[in-house]
C-alpha cells in the first residue's frame, strides 16, 4: 500500500542535516563499541547491535537514494565499508560474553 502511495520524487529542506546526524550517531556507535571493547564491558554487544542496524540503513538509504551518477560510489561504498562494518558489529553483537 504504501509503495503504491508514495511520490517517486519529493523535495526535502533538511537533508544535509538528516545525513549528518546519522553520521553522527554511527561516529558514536562505532567509537563507543570500541571503547567499551577494550574494558572488556559486556554492554559494548548492544552498542555493537544498534550501530550494525544503522550501518545497513545508510547503505540502504545511500544506494536507494543516489543519483545516477552517484550510484557507482554509493554502492562502493556500501560494499566496501558500510556492510562490512555492520557485519563486524553484528560479529560482536552476537557473540557470548
Amino acid at each position: 500500500m504504501l509503495a503504491r502511495t508514495l511520490p517517486q520524487t519529493t523535495e526535502v529542506s533538511n537533508w544535509s542535516t538528516a545525513w549528518i546526524g546519522l553520521d553522527a550517531l554511527l561516529a558514536a556507535g562505532l567509537t563507543g563499541t570500541g571503547v567499551l571493547l577494550k574494558r572488556k564491558d559486556p554492554r559494548a554487544s548492544q552498542i555493537a547491535a544498534a550501530t550494525a542496524a544503522l550501518l545497513v540503513m545508510d547503505a540502504w538509504f545511500d544506494v536507494t537514494t543516489a543519483g545516477t551518477g552517484d550510484l557507482p560510489t554509493a554502492l562502493t561504498l556500501a560494499l566496501a565499508a558500510e556492510l562490512p562494518l555492520a557485519v563486524a558489529c553484528a560479529v560482536v553483537a552476537l557473540r557470548k560474553p
